[in-house]
């Protein structure tokens, strides 16, 4: 979970520089994934040109320091999304604010554009993987979204915000059987169903701005009864002859204290003719005091008493929207629940239809549809690849980024070095582009990615020691990277890969069958090596090193800051890679059992890491160790002899306090962190409960 413990907390980011961070999305990076308090994303003023994907992370405001000065723009068309044969098989990442599994949000004092229809000169034809055709014409009005949030994200808070599209879908906050979305103060822009929630939604005092004549919103309301969009006390406007709203599924609105320009047409919500429209509940569409500039249209007449309860105007709050769900404004908790999120299913509103082949097919058709698709991101990966078989984390200083854009001379630039002497597993490099590349075979076919995911497997086997030990770096032992390397759970990742390999499984198991038993082998031996490596004190197994001796297997020295040092981090990821072993052995479950131990002995009680503003240092704030009762914290390193925390700078001297090294160091390195915090508290013991009923839980467990 990396330096920050899961308690409230602020970082900052700053297109200038002057933040902690210059991106959105490497803030968001930044924050473990759950939470106990909200935390807050700060961002300066600024334009931040990037796409943002917010995913199971919960609890996190992004507050902007205002809403016309904070501006996250970025062009994306969905019909040219849906074309990458990979990325494009559902809407995640198809907006500029995308979220998936994120409860409790808040965005604030914001403007979020996607400005593909803003910037775009008209209608383009493209390349298209998934079209039969192998082509698709993306138009400068098609669905365009600034946000989109998909089954997982709910009780989502949104407070003076500007959204703008073009195109169709601007705000498209999706969850049909749990969404709960509440939106003030608000301007939305875009094309036909621009605001389109799926579940229940309540806008109050928010501004709309369409630019077609087919519909400006639009509701889903078909996974429940009760779920409903409200707007209240808001203000309509567009290009001439826009019409207010539609549905295609069961629907159900309330418009209350509404205002709608001269523009407006002469037409009622209605039920689009594409769709299953209101067949269970019938017709819901409910006004009260709405009024048209240059006079109301006679379906404007207060209709309200005749919805369900004979509601009055005073009745229609957010609280009440949400029918004991969620209750945004009095903060009561919630008295209804909502269906419990299910991680593994699909988004059912955003997956790809399936192609069918039918007789009436052109010879040219079948022709195109027997060549296999092509992904932009697996492309790069081939080109990368270096002839030992492993991939490099960065080029020089350049760190290899497979979402920018590749040049045709740095693309060949590339291909001559491939006999560069970087292959690493440092940095999640070669195991990040084996899975990608056999999930990119699975979708496309192509056998080029297979065989360079089998090239990457094999670089693995021939990478790992006889001891069973993986080295950092292969085949360049310089330095430090010769040793045997926990650290940021490099083996442990590559291991992890071997053992899919041997399991057939998480995708991997397109690959040669001939790897299955190498792969396996590889595993025992590596499972070997942890249990030899574990450090002995006084005669009792503890924990480990970020680094052992290849030879000695004893803990190492890295870099001037990482000492021959217990970890209190990299112990963990080894812990759970020997508690995923099938029929764990003896050996193994001592070394477990051990190893937990020593992490509920060391653990800091009544203490949090957190970043606190400080003006007179260079970044704005300082790291610091400090009192919280309930808190619990664990040091990256412990001395070897003593079990005490050590904090060490690029002196290598340690130190027993983290304010104690240089400010560069303790604001830029993990000394401190929560990461054995879920495995002492859950997974542990339910290890123990899975393969020895009569063992006791680690203290503090919970069953």
């Amino acid at each position: 979970m990396g330096i920050f413990s899961a308690r409230a907390q602020q970082v900052t980011v700053a297109a200038d520089g002057s933040g902690q961070f210059r991106t959105i999305q490497a803030a968001l990076n930044s924050l473990p994934n759950e939470a106990t308090k909200p935390r807050t994303v700060y961002i300066k003023n600024g334009t931040y040109r990037e796409k943002v994907l917010l995913d199971g992370k919960q609890k996190i405001t992004l507050k902007g320091q205002s809403e016309k000065g904070v501006v996250l723009t970025y062009a994306q068309a969905r019909d040219e999304w849906r074309c990458n044969p990979v990325a494009g098989q559902d809407d995640w990442g198809v907006a500029t604010l995308n979220m998936r599994n994120s409860p409790d949000i808040t965005l604030e004092n914001l403007t979020i554009i996607n400005s593909y229809g803003f910037d775009a000169k008209g209608d383009v034809e493209i390349p298209c993987a998934t079209a039969t055709n192998g082509k698709r014409t993306i138009g400068k009005n098609g669905h365009q979204m600034a946000l989109r949030t998909m089954p997982g994200t709910t009780r989502l808070t949104v407070k003076h915000c500007t959204f703008r599209a073009l195109g169709g879908d601007t705000v498209s906050p999706w969850d049909v059987d749990a969404g709960l979305y509440y939106f003030k103060d608000c301007t939305m822009e875009g094309g036909v169903d621009f605001y389109c929630p799926r579940g229940w939604a309540f806008a109050e005092n928010c501004r709309f701005i369409c630019h077609n004549t087919s519909a400006a919103i639009w509701h889903d309301g078909s996974g429940n009864q009760d779920s409903k969009t409200v707007l209240k006390n808001c203000s309509f406007e567009g290009d001439a002859g826009y019409k207010l709203g539609r549905f295609h599924r069961e629907a159900q609105f309330y418009l209350v204290n509404c205002n709608f320009s001269r523009d407006m047409a002469d037409a009622d919500i209605y039920q689009a003719s594409s769709g299953a429209g209101a067949k269970q509940w019938g017709r819901r569409v409910y006004y009260q005091n709405c009024h048209r500039e240059g006079g109301d249209y006679a379906w404007h007449k207060d209709n309200l008493s005749t919805a369900t309860g004979a509601l009055k105007a005073s009745n229609i709050t957010a609280d009440w929207t949400f029918g004991g769900r969620w209750y945004p404004v009095s903060g009561k908790s919630a008295t209804v629940a909502l269906p419990a999120y299910d991680p593994t299913a699909k988004d059912r509103y955003s997956t790809l239809p399936q192609a069918t082949a039918t007789s009436s097919a052109t010879p040219a058709a079948a022709a195109l549809q027997t060549v296999p698709a092509v992904d932009s991101v697996a492309e790069k990966m081939l080109v990368y690849q270096r002839s030992v078989g492993g991939w490099p984390k960065a080029v020089g200083n350049a760190k290899v980024e497979y979402s920018k854009p590749l040049s045709t001379a740095l693309r060949a630039s590339t291909l001559a070095d491939a006999g560069r002497n970087d292959a690493t597993i440092d940095n999640d490099a070669t195991t990040r582009e084996i899975r990608y590349l056999a999930k990119a075979f699975k979708a496309t076919g192509k056998a080029e990615y297979k065989a360079a995911a089998e090239k990457g497997i094999r670089f693995l086997l021939q990478m790992q020691y006889p001891n069973g030990g993986f080295p950092q770096y292969y085949p360049d032992k310089s330095g430090y990277r010769h040793q045997i390397t926990y650290n940021d759970n490099a083996m442990v990742k590559a291991l992890q890969v071997l053992r899919d390999v041997s399991r057939r499984t998480n995708d991997l198991d397109v690959l040669d069958a001939s790897l299955t038993e190498p792969a396996a082998k590889a595993v025992d031996l590596g499972i070997d090596c942890m249990l030899k490596t574990q450090y002995v004190q006084r005669g009792k197994l503890t924990a480990w090193c970020a680094q052992h001796d290849e030879k000695t297997l004893l803990p190492a020295k890295a870099r001037a800051f990482e000492l021959a040092s217990l970890s209190g981090m990299e112990t963990v990821g080894i812990v759970r890679f020997l508690m995923d072993t099938d029929n764990p052995s003896p050996a193994i479950r001592q070394s477990v059992d051990a190893a937990v131990a020593w992490l509920d002995a060391v653990k800091l009680t009544g203490y949090t890491v957190k970043d606190q503003p400080d003006p007179k240092q260079p970044k704005g704030f300082d790291r610091v160790i400090v009192p919280e009762a309930g808190s619990t914290i664990w040091a990256r390193f412990y001395d070897l002899n003593t079990n005490q925390p050590i904090y060490v700078g690029r002196t290598s001297k340690p130190m027993p306090q983290l304010a104690d090294i240089e400010y560069e160091r303790r604001t830029g390195y993990a000394y401190a962190g929560v990461w054995p915090e879920k495995l002492l508290s859950r997974d542990y013991a339910r290890w123990k409960q899975k393969w020895n009923t009569n063992a006791s839980p680690a203290p503090g467990s919970i069953k």
